[in-house]
């Protein structure tokens, strides 16, 4: 069996974030949790929105509104988080809302519209056309290049 994407069938987790349908790599998702005892990072980029522990794993929150240059969420609401791992540690997205599981064609992916915001265009690997909306397919390891966060901070 090839290994190329192109022709693989890609399960995706699928969330909202700002009106935009994202998803993530299943085989990259622990978990999606409501994140409680948050304590904020003095001095850590915004998009990093604190870290938890979490069955005593330590979590770094990454806020993917500021992330993904959205608008600030409302602070009403519980918030929710995709657990993801990186680089040996733990991370949680804050999205808006979960959605499903939906497997795709790797062959219906298309590279991302020219007309695509930079922000999202920087940590996304391409679009898939749903019937009602586009899923904006995220890089996981894009996302969460914290190196990276920092030097766009600076």
């Amino acid at each position: 069996m090839s290994m190329g994407s192109e022709g693989k069938h890609q399960e995706y987790v699928t969330a909202s974030i700002g009106g935009q349908l994202i998803g993530l790599p299943i085989l990259r998702v622990q978990d999606v949790f409501m994140p409680e005892h948050v304590t904020r990072v003095p001095l850590a980029p915004p998009e990093i929105a604190g870290v938890l522990n979490m069955r005593g794993r330590i979590v770094t929150l990454i806020d993917l509104r500021r992330r993904l240059g959205l608008s600030p969420r409302r602070p009403e609401g519980a918030m929710m988080a995709i657990g993801v791992e990186w680089r040996g540690e733990s991370y949680g997205l804050l999205i808006d809302a979960i959605g499903e599981v939906l497997g795709l064609e790797g062959h219906t992916r298309e590279p991302n519209p020219a007309n695509l915001d930079p922000e999202l265009a920087r940590v996304s690997v391409g679009i898939h056309r749903l019937e009602a909306q586009l899923l904006l397919a995220l890089d996981v390891d894009r996302v969460l290049d914290i190196a990276a966060i920092e030097m766009e901070a600076a």
